[in-house]
């Protein structure tokens, strides 16, 4: 066991967990309860009992999301099971609230059924203003996202897929302003074909780059027209059949060819190194932009790769430049989807995230070695959430109308106010 494996413990051990409820009304005297219960808090009932929406005015239900988990997915472990899963769970609720502002529960669910996990959510929709899935097993990670968004009229949220594939965007915008290529004009590979890479190849096309300009490479290889498993793939994973459908105007059949004039590797694969060889990038074309998204070992060390030629190496590791970290997207876009009482996060609302995040990079000062914010740039997270909550309102998902700088003061004043408070726990 490393050193920071026993630390971890011995922190969990220590605090018994990693959040808790407070109360945020002051309680002077045994009278205040009779207006913070009863009987005053009947008043309030009587006005969300008229009109449902008024939940998100008058109870803490405006800024709590729930994290719903079946555990079979938790990061490089596997299926290990809603308990074990907790401790990541209480980790993402600590990101939400430091980063974000918001209030979130961890809700690991025992069962892995897609249907009865759609169920549980629909039940516990009265109780929250968000949805975040997390680390829930690909492909029915994409049906249950697709069939809550539907249903629900609160915002649904897979950080392993919307908030990846915002973070990639941002990054990938910067990098193709860096190297003078065309966002329309170039070929993309996208290594992996699991939950990262599907939604981020639908957010690019979403973007604007085409579909056909992008090849996905799976475990057996390049998806392609006439694959040997695409009947087996149409029903088992109409997702990635989708892509098998729309991508490679090629039709190339080997990892070679795949990477033969390409201009941007994304993998979001395993664990390398050595999954990304160096004589693939040798073949892409001038300037080539990798990202190299695995954790906790990149798929090609930067140093591997810009040695065979790129020119713009990311990973998804806070040790290396240019972290690719969808810590950096989840917080302030539900921070902005919140804040306006938004029914859902579209793929808009995603890309002005990404947009935001490049912008702010910009104005740093862009270089191979900077291309989207750090975690640490905690000016940009109200940027970020105030442009997501004008996109909302632009597109009519919103519930709630307020202008660029009241949704900027806000944010920025919430998240000041939890940085000050957490700075007092010892």
């Amino acid at each position: 066991m490393s050193e920071l494996d026993k630390k971890a413990i011995e922190i969990s051990s220590r605090y018994k967990g990693k959040i808790q409820m407070l109360p945020k009304v002051p309680i002077k005297s045994l009278d205040d309860f009779s207006i913070l219960y009863t009987p005053g808090v009947a008043a309030v009932s009587k006005e969300i009992a008229k009109n449902k929406d008024l939940s998100f005015h008058y109870t803490y239900r405006w800024n709590a999301v729930a994290i719903v988990t079946d555990g079979t997915r938790v990061l490089g472990l596997g299926d290990i099971g809603p308990e074990a899963a907790m401790p990541v769970m209480e980790g993402k609720a600590l990101l939400f609230k430091y980063l974000g502002g918001v209030d979130a529960i961890p809700l690991p669910i025992n069962t892995k059924d897609p249907d009865k996990i759609i169920e549980t959510v629909k039940i516990l929709e009265p109780a929250f203003g968000g949805i975040n899935l997390e680390d829930i097993e690909s492909p029915k990670c994409f049906y249950i996202l697709d069939k809550l968004r539907q249903i629900l009229e609160i915002p649904v949220w897979h950080d392993d897929q919307q908030g990846t594939a915002g973070a990639t965007l941002a990054g990938l915008i910067t990098s193709l302003e860096i190297t003078g290529k065309d966002p329309r004009n170039i070929k993309i590979v996208l290594y992996g074909a699991g939950a990262a890479n599907i939604a981020t190849a639908r957010l690019l096309y979403k973007y604007g780059i085409p579909y056909e300009n992008m090849v996905v490479i799976d475990s057996h290889g390049p998806l392609y027209k006439g694959r040997q498993d695409e009947d087996e793939m149409k029903l088992e994973n109409p997702w990635k059949y989708e892509l098998l459908e729309k991508t490679n105007k090629e039709g190339v059949k080997t990892v070679e060819d795949a990477f033969k004039n390409a201009d941007v590797v994304i993998a979001a694969s395993k664990p390398g190194p050595g999954v990304i060889k160096p004589e693939w990038i040798k073949i892409m074309n001038k300037d080539p932009i990798v990202f190299a998204l695995a954790n906790p070992v990149p798929e090609i060390w930067p140093d591997e790769a810009k040695k065979a030629g790129a020119r713009i190496v990311a990973t998804g590791r806070s040790d290396l430049p240019n972290q690719i970290n969808n810590s950096l997207v989840f917080p302030a876009v539900f921070r902005g989807a919140l804040d306006v009482r938004a029914k859902t996060i579209s793929d808009e609302m995603v890309i002005e995230a990404a947009r935001e995040l490049a912008a702010f990079a910009r104005e740093k000062g862009l270089n191979e070695n900077y291309i989207i914010p750090k975690m640490t740039e905690w000016e940009v997270y109200p940027r970020v959430a105030a442009a997501v909550g004008m996109k909302a309102i632009q597109q009519g998902l919103a519930r709630v109308s307020l202008s660029y700088e009241e949704l900027y003061s806000s944010a920025k004043a919430m998240l000041d106010n939890v940085r000050k408070l957490l700075s007092s726990l010892t």
